[in-house]
């Protein structure tokens, strides 16, 4: 008996691991991956790199949820973009067509739901016995962000409150390591106002490379649009206090018995309403700066101890109860508050509620366009109107008595349609001159108006009388506004009002002090905790910069020591001729700075300024010109000058002789060599037509261009008949020399003068009158020309009431 049975069981164990196998690879092939990427994709196994693009492309638009409302969207683009990265690597499409992997760090023939995991080399077990997620959380859904909506929502949103993100992925372990805390943190802080976000860093690569962050998890700040990396362990209270260093430094200040009266008397300059809190904690709340650091445009915000003992005297003068915290509004009224809460379970709900109905004085001050357009906003409707009523006053001590007439005014009438303010007018000029007409206020003037457009457009109407605060400004102001309040058509003015200067503004050296001390925080995190990715960049720019500097001091340590130095030398030995060497500073061949050149008319208004007291080492180039030769010779004259017309210490003008014709003939009498060919008689008839003049209207001496014709062949010698005998005897020597045609414009230059009855004189072309400009010039800039010094500059006015 007991050997039967000790050998039936033999043969029974076999047949029991054999079923026991069978059923075993039964379940394997029941647990085939129904994860199929190329149903999802809608694509064959044997689809091309090319079609399965396409289809991702096609798919992805289809089922952005971003454009598609439908609830499954966003798990349908998670498993479109999971098989286009399995599809799209060859590596990868291979092992999930053998084996059905779709993971790379699983090992082959595991398929990704139900297959097994190694543990230690030697432990297998299911994915389900750690309850892996193989979905996204419901309640991380709605923290989910995209790139568009990061940029578009919550870049601008971080100005009004700080964010904490999650930087996540699939398939991550320390993830789900930091995934208790993380969901406490949130219920912690989300209903103190603090944003929340989620990245899929296989999603939404982009928004992860925006924000720097290459790695999961990684948690990150954001306030004031500034990314900043959270580095120590992931603890509930660690994440507060986080989030409570990210906000600006003073807030809230901590008010006392001994400076509660300078904080609300602040509104004054501040131009703000102010917040007291009243609670027992000796440490700000944190849901009391979050809604501090929302309203810090609009609010200042205090907060009193109840335990302290230097605080009796503030809480016995407003009678704070010590049961449950207080807040308290002030506005122009110091003594007493407009606004009171008090509640045991301070909401955040309510604190907003609270401050966003006193965001503004009774009659605030127009310090900039934001708050301009928030207090009289543009209406599209009738009944929506709202009329603002401006005081323009000024800050001086006689002016506020007035000042506070109107703050009681505007207190008595407190209406919906109404807004009372007040500028000063030193500061905003620009607007009270579109109000007054260009007209400076001596006392203040009330202004209702209405805006009717984002553009500036308002319509408007002055109260007649100005503003002294008197009963009877009272009566009439009170009189007006009921008339506009039965006829909107009472307001008969209209104006365009440019934008309001920004009088709170910090100096641009402020602002720059900030931005640099942002930069090097940023600087020394990055290098404390090693985040070499973000420091390339910066580490780049450094050495690019020192390399730029270093080589630069090695060329000049290099260079000749001759080669920038000898002009200094040469201006001490000759300081007469300071406007010779700023004019070759800038030559011929100098590319003008403009693709036209500037030409003024000498005339009655312009010839102090353009000779007079034309400032030392600068030259007016003056062309003479009639009215029947004007468009001739200017466009002429344009073409010669533009090479030079890049030159600072150059100027261009042109001189009617048909409007003073007596100016010419007076400048050359007070020059005795510059009268070498012209005759009394026919002084006064010399046709002055294209003559050129270089005025150094500082050293009172002037250079002179004759006409000279070369309509003929310019080597001719018979054009040199009309010149003097000295200047002929040089021009024939020179003709036979290479450089005939440059010494013989040299000798025209100079001075000589045609004779009057030369018949070749008097029939120069007008197109050719200016044909030697170029070349005179270039001597000009050489400072070779002769001067003619006058002893002093014939007046323009005088000559031509003497033509008259």
């Amino acid at each position: 008996m007991t050997a039967r049975r000790a050998g039936r069981y033999p043969r029974t164990c076999p047949v029991l691991v054999a079923i026991f196998l069978l059923g075993l690879s039964v379940q394997l092939v029941r647990t085939a991956p129904e994860y199929d990427p190329y149903k999802i994709l809608g694509v064959s196994r044997s689809a091309s790199q090319t079609e399965i693009k396409r289809a991702y492309k096609n798919l992805a638009k289809e089922w952005h949820p971003d454009k598609n409302k439908d609830p499954k969207a966003e798990d349908m683009f998670i498993k479109v973009s999971k098989s286009y990265e399995i599809l799209s690597n060859e590596e990868r499409r291979s092992n999930f067509d053998r084996y059905g992997q779709m993971d790379e760090n699983q090992p082959f023939g595991q398929s990704q739901h139900h297959g097994f995991r190694g543990f230690h080399n030697s432990f297998y077990f299911d994915e389900s016995f750690f309850h892996f997620p193989r979905s996204r959380d419901f309640a991380d859904s709605k923290y989910l962000l995209h790139h568009t909506q990061f940029n578009s929502d919550v870049l601008p949103d971080s100005h009004k409150r700080p964010y904490l993100i999650k930087v996540t992925s699939e398939w991550c372990f320390a993830c789900i390591h930091i995934e208790p805390v993380w969901k406490e943190t949130v219920q912690e802080l989300e209903p103190l106002g603090v944003g929340i976000g989620i990245v899929d860093l296989g999603i939404e690569r982009r928004l992860a490379n925006q924000l720097g962050a290459h790695r999961a998890p990684s948690i990150i700040g954001l306030v004031n649009g500034r990314v900043t990396f959270f580095h120590q362990a992931v603890v509930r209270e660690h994440l507060r206090q986080f989030i409570e260093d990210l906000l600006p430094q003073k807030l809230v200040e901590k008010i006392t018995d001994d400076n509660y009266l300078t904080f609300l008397d602040s509104w004054q300059v501040e131009n703000k309403p102010t917040v007291l809190l009243f609670d027992q904690v000796p440490i700000i709340p944190l849901l009391y700066k979050l809604t501090a650091f929302a309203f810090r445009d609009y609010v200042r915000f205090g907060y009193v101890d109840q335990g302290d003992t230097h605080n009796t005297r503030l809480l016995r003068q407003f009678n704070i109860n010590t049961y449950a915290p207080t807040m308290l509004l002030f506005k122009e009224d110091t003594e007493k508050p407009v606004d009171i809460i008090q509640a045991r379970g301070m909401k955040r709900q309510i604190m907003d509620e609270f401050v966003s109905n006193n965001k503004f004085l009774k009659v605030p001050r127009l310090i900039n366009q934001q708050l301009f357009d928030e207090l009289c906003p543009v209406k599209q409707f009738h009944r929506r109107r709202k009329y603002c009523v401006l005081l323009i006053t000024g800050d001086e001590q006689a002016f506020i008595p007035g000042n506070k007439a109107f703050l009681d005014f505007a207190s008595a009438n407190e209406k919906d349609v109404l807004r009372f303010a007040y500028v000063y007018q030193r500061q905003q000029q620009p607007l009270c001159q579109a109000l007054l007409h260009n007209q400076a206020a001596h006392s203040p003037q009330v202004v209702i108006l209405e805006r009717r457009s984002q553009a500036g457009k308002v319509l408007y109407r002055s109260v007649s009388g100005g503003w002294n605060g008197s009963e009877e400004d009272k009566y009439r102001l009170h009189e007006q506004l009921e008339l506009l309040q039965k006829d909107p058509t009472y307001l008969t003015s209209d104006a365009t009002l440019p934008e309001l200067n920004n009088e709170m503004a910090p100096m641009f050296i402020i602002q720059w002090m900030n931005a640099a001390y942002d930069y090097i925080l940023q600087i020394y995190d990055d290098l404390l905790y090693s985040n070499w990715r973000e420091m390339m960049p910066i580490l780049s720019l450094i050495f690019s910069a020192l390399f730029i500097l270093f080589g630069t001091v090695i060329i000049q340590a290099f260079s000749e020591p001759g080669e920038s130095k000898p002009r200094k030398p040469k201006q001490k030995e000759q300081p007469q001729a300071e406007d010779d060497a700023s004019n070759r500073a800038g030559t011929s061949s100098r590319a003008p700075k403009k693709d036209f050149v500037e030409v003024t008319e000498l005339t009655d208004v312009t010839y102090i300024s353009n000779l007079v007291k034309l400032r030392p080492g600068h030259i007016n180039v003056v062309l003479v010109l009639t009215n029947a030769s004007k468009t001739v010779l200017l466009r002429k004259y344009a073409k010669e000058v533009f090479s030079f017309s890049g030159t600072q210490t150059l100027h261009f003008s042109f001189l009617n002789a048909d409007k003073h014709r007596h100016w010419m003939p007076s400048l050359l009498r007070s020059t005795p060599d510059a009268m070498q060919g012209y005759s009394d008689e026919d002084e006064e008839s010399s046709d002055y037509t294209g003559h050129v003049l270089a005025l150094n209207g500082h050293k009172k001496y002037f250079c002179l261009f004759r006409p000279v014709f070369t309509g003929d062949d310019p080597n001719d010698s018979s054009s040199e008949t009309s010149f003097s005998s000295d200047s002929r005897r040089k021009s024939r020597s020179r003709s036979r020399s290479s450089s005939h045609s440059r010494s013989r414009s040299h000798s025209r230059d100079d001075g000589a003068v045609p004779k009057r009855g030369s018949s070749r004189a008097t029939t120069i072309e007008l197109h050719h009158k200016l044909d030697r400009l170029g070349l005179w010039m270039e001597r000009l800039m050489e400072g070779t020309l002769p001067r003619l010094q006058v002893p002093a500059w014939p007046s323009l006015d005088e000559t031509t009431s003497t033509e008259s």
